[in-house]
């Protein structure tokens, strides 16, 4: 039988991780790895922290073009190139699960693939052989919302796909691009910490769990670490669909900063 690989990953700052950035190194070391160690999927879909909407969206066309969604990088980081073909067919039946769970949502055609895509999978499956879609985020930030989202779509959990949540457990942006002194910042530890537990541990039931991934706000040093949400929700979206104690398979620093991913 066929089974998803469900996975939230930190995709680094922007086009860095593709620069060999020395602060992306970790990062660009499980994302190489991972990709060996699952199954080859038939089919890539990607939550993108880059991507929101007042109706969540699904990529529907069937050659996306690249969205470059960041500023100030040299000129060739605007060249790269990941022409995965889309899946019309798999956007169409997500958009029903949507529809089936009582979610709004549209398909998109006109809307290319986001760094939050094209950055790790450029690492992962260079080849860019396997079909994409990405689906956005709901603009309501919401975390409960996200969760539903991921129940909704559950049933892609007995397809052979790689379902990516692609944001970062750290995302406070001035703090990122401080001057760093090398030390672990005890912010960003402690709120690590209270994720890989929640994420994490099996005593905890997925009553408990789910309402400490929707109420995320109230862990240690939350507004610190996630000033706004939308690089954390791509985890709610996965635990959605996973609905069980997760699996820590990365926590290295990234950008000077602890970072996780984790596997349903």
């Amino acid at each position: 039988m066929n089974a998803a690989t469900v996975l939230f990953i930190p995709h680094g700052g922007g086009p860095l991780p593709l620069m060999n950035e020395p602060g992306h190194a970790n990062l660009n070391r499980f994302l190489h790895a991972f990709s060996s160690s699952i199954k080859r999927p038939d089919a890539i879909v990607v939550i993108s922290a880059h991507w929101e909407g007042d109706t969540i969206s699904i990529t529907s066309a069937k050659s996306p073009a690249l969205l470059f969604d960041y500023y100030g990088f040299p000129p060739e980081t605007y060249e790269y190139q990941y022409p995965a073909a889309g899946d019309p067919l798999l956007a169409q039946r997500i958009d029903e699960l949507f529809a089936r769970a009582g979610i709004q949502s549209k398909l998109d055609a006109e809307r290319g693939f986001d760094h939050g895509l094209f950055v790790p999978l450029l690492l992962m499956y260079p080849q860019a052989d396997i079909p994409c879609i990405q689906i956005s985020l709901s603009s309501n930030l919401d975390a409960a919302f996200h969760i539903r989202m991921g129940q909704a779509l559950a049933d892609l959990k007995n397809d052979n796909l790689l379902i990516l949540g692609s944001g970062f457990s750290f995302h406070n942006m001035p703090a990122l691009m401080s001057e760093q002194d090398g030390s672990i910042d005890p912010g960003n530890q402690e709120f690590e910490a209270w994720l890989v537990e929640t994420c994490c541990d099996q005593e905890l039931s997925e009553a408990d769990r789910s309402t400490r991934l929707a109420e995320w706000h109230l862990a240690p040093h939350a507004r610190y670490c996630h000033p706004r949400e939308e690089h954390l929700l791509p985890l709610q979206v996965c635990y959605g669909i996973g609905q069980r104690a997760g699996r820590l398979v990365f926590q290295e620093t990234v950008a000077g900063f602890i970072a996780s991913a984790y596997q349903w």
